[in-house]
């Protein structure tokens, strides 16, 4: 790649990997430059904004809801309507850009398919770039894919409706730098998709729909309607065709989620609960306070967690109030086929964590497998009658006090050790995912030697 010649101020320090040469082209490389160029000082400040408020908290300060003042309170507003595609959006199925992977989603049955940069994909630069040729295949449905055993997939005839999530504003994309610094991974992330896809999406009676991960605030997703506009004029896309849903994973930005939809409302089309990463963003939000400490993890369930609970009444509300779609949480039970009465039980677990959901407002939820897509479909047809329950609007918004109020709970020693089990089994999955992509060049015992290394040191 280094005998390539690429548009003025961009640098490329990843190799020559998979499909790189149809999708790092020049003219695709100078738009992600010239976003790069236009939002990273806002970027940049931003992040600065999110560490001066973290050191604000540990100070003692508290988070707020906007003031009743506050535009994003009038009741003169809605977002715009959702285009014909995501009025419906009972299940949607969530994976990372592999090709099987976006094949058996595609073909999953489910409404909607989250192709993700973000959390179910290890950033490897060779996954990043081939993730983008993969997703250019499957928007033209000429993605296919030959297993080992010669088994061959490829689309059927009815797929889900394309989402993309990318990495969220606070990673970098340390292969791709743009006059001297690494460009934003979202930037990154987003303008390829955009560039190679958006026309393509939209001629097809699409469009190019995304998923915001780790927001904080309301400025954070200002800055997204602002790239999303920018993006729309430079690449000859109608105003508004870019549409997205932010997926509410953080507190802070729980405390602002109609400002957040406020601030996309020609583009938002829902909000999204993410429950795991939203209990570990208040654990790190509010680690220097001592009347916030947690409880054992076993007791952190939705019903048995005020916080989390306030927080998915508040998200329903403010979404069904201006017009936008509740989606709910992730279902990542994956069937198994030795042991049918666990699996039933593991399956009544979900149906009866669904039902909740719909009970509670929300218009659809999340699967991580294929087998978990008619389970939760009939639950939300059960409990729906329709594509959605956009109508139903509670009168009741939890208060901020609600809003941090944690599970009363021991502490105990067991509830530790499980924790640092698990801790060390999030480091052992993390550092095999670095490790992977250096398989050919190292040398006999190097994982091993490296894991168990890894493993003590996070012990």
């Amino acid at each position: 790649m280094a005998t390539r010649a690429w548009p003025e101020g961009v640098e490329l320090r990843g190799g020559d990997v998979g499909d790189a040469q149809r999708v790092l082209t020049a003219d695709a490389l100078a738009f992600v430059a010239t976003l790069a160029r236009e939002f990273e000082g806002e970027r940049q400040a931003l992040l600065q904004q999110r560490r001066a408020r973290q050191a604000a908290i540990a100070a003692g300060w508290r988070p707020t809801s906007p003031s009743p003042d506050d535009p994003a309170r009038r009741d003169d507003w809605r977002v715009a309507p959702p285009p014909a595609d995501l009025r419906d959006r009972r299940v949607e199925i969530t994976g990372p850009t592999d090709r099987k992977m976006i094949i058996n989603a595609l073909n999953s049955g489910a409404r909607v398919f989250m192709a993700d940069f973000e959390d179910a994909n290890a950033p490897t630069w060779a996954n990043m770039v081939q993730g983008q040729a993969n997703l250019y295949d499957a928007v033209r449905r000429t993605i296919r894919y030959v297993a080992p055993d010669g088994r061959e997939y490829r689309l059927g005839e009815t797929t889900a409706v394309l989402t993309v999530r990318p990495r969220g504003w606070h990673l970098d994309e340390p292969h791709v730098r743009v006059d001297g610094r690494p460009v934003a991974g979202a930037l990154f992330d987003f303008g390829l998709f955009a560039f190679h896809n958006a026309a393509v999406l939209l001629e097809r009676g699409s469009g190019p729909y995304f998923y915001l991960p780790k927001l904080e605030g309301r400025l954070e997703a200002r800055l997204w309607d602002r790239v999303f506009a920018f993006s729309e004029q430079a690449l000859g896309l109608p105003r508004g065709s870019i549409r997205c849903t932010v997926l509410i994973e953080h507190v802070l930005a729980a405390f602002e989620m109609e400002a957040i939809l406020y601030e996309l409302r020609e583009r938002v089309t829902g909000l999204n609960l993410g429950r795991w990463d939203y209990i570990f963003s208040f654990i790190k939000t509010f680690r220097h306070r001592a009347d916030l400490v947690l409880p054992d993890r076993r007791l952190m369930t939705v019903p048995a967690t005020p916080f989390l609970r306030a927080a998915s009444r508040r998200l329903v509300r403010a979404c069904h109030r201006r017009g936008a779609h509740a989606i709910g949480g992730m279902s990542a039970y994956i069937p198994r086929r030795d042991d049918p009465e666990a699996n039933e039980r593991a399956l009544e677990q979900v149906r009866a964590d669904k039902q909740w959901e719909a009970a509670e407002g929300y218009d659809g939820a999340w699967v991580a497998h294929p087998g978990l897509v008619p389970v939760v479909q009939d639950v939300f047809d059960r409990a729906l009658g329709g594509p959605h329950q956009l109508a139903v609007v509670s009168a009741d918004e939890p208060s901020d006090e609600e809003m941090v109020a944690i599970p009363t709970g021991p502490v105990t020693e067991s509830g530790v050790r499980t924790n640092v089990r698990l801790q060390t089994l999030l480091h052992r999955a993390h550092l095999l995912a670095r490790l992977r992509s250096r398989r050919a060049t190292a040398p006999a015992g190097f994982f091993s030697k490296a894991i168990t290394s890894h493993d003590n040191h996070a012990l």
